[in-house]
């Protein structure tokens, strides 16, 4: 079995299945296939809206609180990192340009289980990520219904166990004494449960926006790749013009002594908002999902990923410094930190619309992540790694049609009544972990010379630099690595562990094997961004691959394709 686990499916196989008509799993042959609409340009602003969305009107201000203004310089560290797994990302959409985005790529590169594996990762990473999207959205909905003094009941806006927190975290304040410990928060919560209808502790609290939003989205995906782009293109226009409006006019309202100190907690006050602003990243791989949708995916794919990248790098920067110069850091622990700053500078109006920029930003992010899922779905679907239906495609819309019914209810449900806010690492990881995969597939893929009209990664020999850097992080990091050997809980230290035993490894293959400098600082920079994410984090993230490899191997090994024909062969 050890073999079979990591058949591989070779790219003359995945291209040749596609223009059979294969895309269709139940209807083999027909002209189901889907639509080929999008241009370099769309990408491009299918890039934008997926990133410049939630982490750039919440996370950011966080991140900002923690690191001052030299947050601005973990921006530029973490799009570099995005930068070189985007250029991963680029060669494999030239030479597989099908759907699938990092599953596909895995299984050309490393076989059916770890293929498997990063298609399960993908669809925990979107999912999540969509819920937590839906509930941020509804807030900002929510917030700007009240400024049309349109008041939704609180039991309608948000989910069942914060309002019953609230509630006994007030009684227990109150009796204990400490009232000026109550949150307004709390305060909402709490107000959700008094009023919500039922009988005892069983009550009627759903947030119904979140449910609503889901539901539309879904709807425009369901419809048609031509429909989502429309409606994707205006968001992403307008929601951009409104952000280089406010840097514009924040610059007017900068006092240069708060950026100083620059970075007021050191360099490891600024790594602190790791997190938070690679989720601010988290989007741009998701239009490689969309490759047989696109008119020349070899050219247009790679040049929509990096051009969205480095605009939206551009923009957080400026906004950064914005926010930074236009009140103190220390102020910026807040979940709406582009509103909060305009005003507390008293340009209210400007805060105003700040919030249905926010509206637009965070639903053209839904979208994007609702259009890649299914389609994560479909490719799994296609090789019997999950059952037919998920790969059938509507023969009016031309879009995986039950594949996209499912996630909006896998999505929908969850947001109707869970609080996700706790778990927005674990997108972080599930994204770094496939970030780090597709580098590594680059290295185990045969260099090829440069096709004209395709892109091509630049080779530069690792051997010549990575040594260098190995032994200059031993240098710097010696010391600290010392500490956390004579520390306690030492086992959540584990993944650092496991980043040196990796850096060892490969500083030893690029010199004996000549491997390409850019996927492997692309994979060393993922996997140190997921050594600082939380041990919590990892235990939930690997306790999710150990359920999907169990429907593996209860489903996908017996209905693979390739394992089929490799028995039939015998």
């Amino acid at each position: 079995m050890s073999k079979s686990i990591f058949r591989k499916k070779s790219v003359a196989k995945i291209l040749s299945d596609v223009e059979c008509g294969f895309s269709d799993a139940e209807h083999p042959g027909t002209a189901s296939q889907l639509q080929k609409e999008l241009n370099v340009k769309d990408l491009t602003l299918m890039g934008i809206a997926a990133v410049v969305g939630a982490g750039i009107f919440s996370t950011i201000g966080e991140a900002s609180f923690y690191g001052g203004p030299g947050v601005s310089i973990l921006f530029i560290i973490t799009a570099v990192t995005c930068g070189f797994s985007a250029l991963c990302y680029a060669e494999f959409a030239s030479r597989i340009p099908v759907a699938g985005s990092a599953y596909t790529y895995a299984y050309a590169s490393f076989g059916e289980l770890i293929a498997w594996i990063i298609g399960w990762d993908l669809l925990m990473e979107y999912a999540i990520g969509n819920i937590a999207v839906a509930i941020s959205w509804s807030t900002y909905f929510v917030n700007l219904l009240e400024g049309f003094h349109i008041h939704m009941p609180e039991y309608l806006t948000m989910d069942y166990f914060s309002a019953f927190r609230a509630q006994e975290k007030i009684q227990e304040l109150t009796a204990s004494g400490k009232l000026a410990d109550i949150t307004d928060n709390m305060k909402s919560a709490a107000v959700a449960w008094a009023n919500a209808p039922g009988f005892g502790n069983i009550k009627f609290i759903a947030n119904l926006p979140a449910l609503g939003i889901v539901f539309v989205i879904t709807y425009l995906v369901y419809i048609g790749i031509r429909e989502t782009k429309k409606a994707t293109n205006a968001m992403v226009v307008l929601k951009v013009v409104i952000v280089i409006a406010v840097i514009a006019i924040g610059f007017f309202y900068v006092t240069p002594a708060n950026w100083h100190p620059f970075m007021p907690n050191g360099f490891k006050g600024v790594m602190k908002g790791v997190s938070g602003v690679f989720f601010a990243y988290i989007g741009f791989d998701a239009i490689s999902t969309t490759a047989e949708e696109c008119q020349n995916p070899q050219k247009d794919l790679p040049r929509g990923m990096i051009y969205s990248l480095l605009i939206c790098t551009v923009l957080y920067i400026l906004i950064s410094l914005v926010l930074t110069g236009m009140v103190s850091y220390k102020d910026l622990q807040v979940g709406d930190p582009l509103a909060f700053v305009f005003a507390k500078v008293g340009l209210k109006n400007i805060s105003y619309v700040i919030s249905i920029s926010a509206v637009i930003a965070t639903a053209s992010v839904l979208l994007i992540f609702q259009l890649g899922q299914p389609r994560i779905w479909m490719s799994m679907s296609r090789d019997g790694l999950l059952p037919k239906a998920f790969s059938r495609i509507h023969p009016k819309f031309k879009t995986p049609s039950f594949a996209t019914i499912v996630t909006g209810f896998v999505v929908a449900i969850p947001a109707l009544f869970l609080n996700l806010t706790e778990v927005t690492d674990l997108t972080s990881i599930g994204t770094l972990f496939a970030f780090v995969l597709v580098c590594g597939g680059v290295l185990l893929m045969p260099r090829e010379a440069a096709v004209k009209g395709k892109f091509h990664l630049p080779y530069v020999n690792a051997k010549y630099v990575v040594p260098f850097i190995f032994i200059g992080m031993i240098y710097l990091f010696w010391k600290p690595f010392m500490d956390i050997l004579a520390g306690e809980n030492i086992h959540e230290k584990f993944p650092f562990f496991l980043f040196i035993i990796l850096s060892a490894a490969l500083t030893i293959a690029a010199v004996v094997r000549n491997l390409s400098l850019i996927p492997v600082l692309g994979l060393l920079s993922c996997f140190y961004l997921m050594t600082e994410l939380t041990y919590q984090s990892w235990i939930r993230f690997l306790a999710w691959l150990l359920i999907g490899l169990v429907i593996y191997v209860l489903y996908g090994y017996k209905h693979s394709l390739i394992g089929k024909a490799q028995n039939e062969v015998k």
